[in-house]
């Protein structure tokens, strides 16, 4: 998640539409990463900066095909100029990823056992009274 580079192209039509959220988001995104970091575990830091950029996808990816409120020209344009995630949202058009967090929890190299996060574990399959937080985004459960 490096900086944007926007392209020198004008966006597409019905851009000015999104942009107003986007900018928003873009906001938050600058809160995340200045916000200080003191008493909190290496890990913590970052998981406000992968909420944010969870949101701004989930926000695209749910114009495009939930509500089909935005052009495959502007929708593809996002993408391109790293607006939203086009791997993330990849996966959640794949039958059970529709709430994937982050593409780190399924990367089976950054566990301990060779398999995927424990955020991915349904929670009925874990006990009742036990609190589940990815080490890697904070997540609380995605898979439902």
């Amino acid at each position: 998640m490096g900086k944007i580079k926007r392209s020198k192209k004008p966006p597409p039509e019905g851009y000015e539409l999104i942009e107003p959220t986007l900018e928003e988001l873009d906001a938050k995104m600058r809160e995340a990463e200045v916000d200080p970091h003191e008493g909190k575990r290496k890990v913590e830091c970052l998981w406000p900066i992968f909420r944010v950029h969870h949101q701004r996808s989930r926000y695209i990816y749910d114009l495009y095909y939930k509500r089909k409120a935005i052009s495959k020209e502007l929708y593809e344009y996002c993408l391109k100029e790293s607006i939203a995630d086009k791997n993330l949202i990849a996966k959640w058009k794949k039958n059970g990823y529709e709430n994937l967090c982050c593409l780190r929890c399924i990367q089976t190299r950054d566990t301990n056992f060779g398999t995927s996060c424990i955020c991915r574990v349904p929670k009925s399959k874990l006990e009742e009274d036990r609190v589940i937080e990815c080490v890697h985004c904070g997540c609380r459960g995605c898979s439902g």
